[in-house]
């Protein structure tokens, strides 16, 4: 289309060039973090975490219990060994107890301090860590280790990367050995290793967990934290503002800038932090605590223990950043303030809860009857007359020796006039062993209409405390 002029000459208009298109990704490219060492209180009870923890993983199957290992859930046979008790299938209720006390206790320690569990137990936290002493131990610390990276190849850094994946190897290779430890006898593992004569199962297991831990600990680090872990995304629901999480106190540290030690922050307009970037870089996921609660945080309180540091240079009280809560923060309170708010309604139904379960699991663990029987009516052989005008039925019963040496057993049964065991009265059981046994038990004729009749079962153990009773049914023919 054309425009006229008044000289009627004619004007093309020219049309805006349309702008170009520029593709953003939204895809961001993963920053490797080099943790900085730190020391202090919080990173101090970080290793003995560490250390706690895996004295416990590591040294529970190399313990003798008797004649066996102290500590093994033998599939194989369907057993489940720890210390002096011997768990079967049936004993599945204990497993279910179990896990509802570590759910209860996360949601506890998460009420009470947040990411407890993450910053100084979880296994990733833990082998992160460990990997992280031999880097630094091969390697050196966050600025040799960064300088290395960025230089290129050399027969020195080829060597040092070598000898750290060599250790990074050999500490996941026995990680998981010992976790394969739990399942098959340590011992006769190892000497089926030694004689190569492991079978593939357990190779494969060992491999397995051995690849998990080497990949997890030794490259994605962080990363399991920020995108793996489920309990990141939805700890904020068991947060509130009476929850204790490594917080920033920017009333008193901003605004924040370099100054001399000498220098008096208030004419400089300038609050107590110093800007030195260490809590940042002592992070193990990379992130800045000045920002406020980040979903990253995992609250290990490395952030916390340098800055303490920071301040005992420059003449500053500590606690710029510490473990504190959303309403201490606001409020100004003590700590005993806080810690009376801590303690909140909340956090003691969790308690209460908890302690209760747990003294219920022990009570029925110390009361349980150390043997299991199951009694089923033998279908192949009905109900019938017998020689003497006696009723008969025919029972199988399962008995189950839930200790670890040999039981006799003596069974009776009643509910009915005139009803006796005419079989074999007792059992012998060995250690951990189970038997099923033909029972036959008789009744007048006429002693109980037709039809089925309930009955009851008298199991008792001869050679230690003990006794079970199980229902049946006995059927009267017409």
């Amino acid at each position: 289309m054309t425009n006229s002029t008044k000289d009627g000459k004619k004007v093309i208009p020219i049309a805006a060039a349309e702008p170009e298109e520029e593709m953003i990704s939204l895809y961001a490219a993963h920053k490797k973090i080099y943790p900085r060492s730190v020391s202090g209180v919080f990173s101090n009870w970080r290793w003995i975490m560490v250390w706690v923890t895996q004295i416990i993983f590591y040294g529970l199957p190399w313990i003798e219990w008797g004649q066996r290992q102290a500590v093994l859930f033998d599939l194989s046979v369907r057993r489940f060994y720890i210390f002096g008790l011997v768990l079967y299938p049936q004993d599945f209720i204990y497993l279910t107890g179990l896990m509802i006390i570590a759910a209860l206790s996360l949601f506890l320690f998460t009420a009470v301090a947040g990411r407890l569990w993450c910053g100084y137990a979880c296994p990733q936290t833990v082998y992160t860590e460990i990997f992280l002493w031999f880097e630094k131990l091969v390697e050196g610390d966050r600025a040799a280790r960064m300088r290395r990276d960025e230089a290129g190849m050399s027969g020195e850094k080829l060597a040092r990367k070598a000898a750290k994946h060599f250790l990074w190897i050999a500490f996941s290779f026995w990680t998981g050995f010992t976790f394969v430890g739990y399942f098959v006898p340590m011992r006769e593992m190892a000497g089926a290793f030694m004689g190569g004569q492991l079978a593939a199962w357990e190779f494969f297991w060992v491999f397995f967990y051995g690849f998990a831990t080497y990949g997890n600990a030794g490259f994605m680090r962080e990363q399991v934290c920020l995108h793996m872990c489920p309990y990141a995304r939805f700890q904020s629901a068991m947060f509130d503002k009476d929850t204790l999480i490594v917080t920033y106190d920017a009333e008193r540290g901003e605004p924040r800038g370099a100054r001399s030690k000498k220098a008096d922050p208030s004419k400089l307009n300038l609050g107590a932090c110093v800007d030195c970037s260490l809590c940042v870089q002592v992070c193990p996921t990379g992130i800045d605590i000045r920002n406020g609660l980040q979903y990253q945080c995992i609250g290990c309180g490395a952030c916390a223990d340098v800055c303490d540091t920071v301040m005992d240079k420059v003449g500053y009280p500590r606690g710029l950043v510490k473990y504190s809560t959303e309403n201490a923060m606001k409020n100004h309170w003590s700590s005993k303030q806080t810690m009376r708010h801590v303690l909140r309604p909340r956090v003691l139904v969790y308690t209460s809860i908890l302690t209760a379960i747990v003294l219920a699991i022990f009570i029925s663990l110390a009361m349980r009857t150390p043997f299991k029987v199951n009694v089923v009516r033998d279908r192949g052989v009905m109900a019938r007359v017998v020689d003497a005008g006696k009723t008969e039925n025919v029972y199988r019963l399962q008995v189950m020796n839930a200790t670890e040496t040999d039981q006799h057993y003596r069974f009776s049964v009643n509910g009915l006039p005139s009803l006796v065991i005419t079989s074999d009265t007792t059992v012998k059981v060995e250690s951990t062993k189970a038997v099923t046994i033909p029972v036959r038990v008789q009744a007048d004729f006429g002693a109980a209409s037709a039809g089925s009749h309930e009955i009851h079962f008298e199991i008792e153990s001869l050679d230690s405390p003990g006794k079970l009773i199980e229902k049946s049914t006995f059927i009267v023919p017409n």
